[in-house]
C-alpha cells in the first residue's frame, strides 16, 4: 500500500546522523553531507517500485542540485531480513548500477529513519543551509511508473528555491511511495 508523508514542518531543524556507507566503509555525518547552500536528505530503497520508476531522475536532480551548492544523501532503513534485496551489498549494487554522485547510507537500527520521520520510500527531506527544514514534497508527478520527460521537476525546482532564497515554497505536494519496512518491535 502507498504511504504518504505529512506536510512540510517548515524550519523543523535537521536531524543529525552517523551511518555506514556500504560503498566505501566509512562512516558518513550530517556534517560530511551538508552543502553551502542547503541540504537534501532522501530516504530510498532499493526494491520500491516507486524509487525504482525515478532512480534515474533522482540521480539527475541530485547531481543538478549538488552543482548549486546542495548537499544530497541517500538513506535506506528498510529491514532487510524481511526484505533482503535491501541488503548492503545489494545497496552497493545499486548505487554503481546508478552512478551515483552523493553517499548512499545503511541506517540498520531505522533510529534515523524515525528521528526524520520519515514515511516512505522516495522521502524527500530540503533544509536551508541553516539546517531549516524547507521541502517536504515530491520528485515530480511520478508514480509507480515514470511520468513523462517534461513533467515539472518539483523537488529540483523547490530545492533551487531554497539555495537562492533559503526559504522553500510555499505550496508543496507530498511524495508517495512504500512505506519503510520497519523492524518487529522486540
Amino acid at each position: 500500500m502507498a504511504a504518504i508523508p505529512p506536510i512540510c514542518d517548515f524550519g523543523a531543524p535537521i536531524k543529525d546522523f552517523s551511518l555506514p556507507e556500504p560503498a566505501t566503509g566509512k562512516t558518513i555525518t550530517l556534517d560530511d553531507v551538508k552543502g553551502p547552500n542547503g541540504t537534501l536528505v532522501m530516504f530510498i530503497c532499493n526494491h520500491c517500485p516507486y524509487v525504482l520508476a525515478v532512480i534515474d531522475r533522482i540521480v539527475r536532480d541530485a547531481k543538478a542540485l549538488q552543482e548549486l551548492g546542495i548537499g544530497v544523501v541517500a538513506i535506506s532503513a528498510n529491514d532487510v531480513e524481511a526484505y533482503p534485496e535491501d541488503s548492503p551489498e545489494k545497496m552497493i549494487e545499486m548505487a554503481e548500477k546508478n552512478g551515483f554522485t552523493f553517499p548512499y547510507l545503511y541506517d540498520e537500527t531505522q533510529q534515523v529513519a524515525r528521528d526524520f520521520d520519515a514515511v516512505c520510500t522516495p522521502d524527500f527531506f530540503g533544509y536551508n543551509a541553516a539546517g531549516e527544514l524547507q521541502y517536504r514534497g515530491r520528485l515530480d508527478a511520478s508514480r509507480k511508473q515514470a511520468g513523462p520527460a517534461d513533467l515539472r521537476r518539483d523537488l529540483y525546482e523547490a530545492m533551487k528555491q531554497v539555495a537562492e532564497t533559503g526559504k522553500g515554497p510555499q505550496e508543496q505536494v507530498a511524495s508517495m511511495g512504500c512505506s519503510i519496512k520497519w523492524k518487529d518491535a522486540a
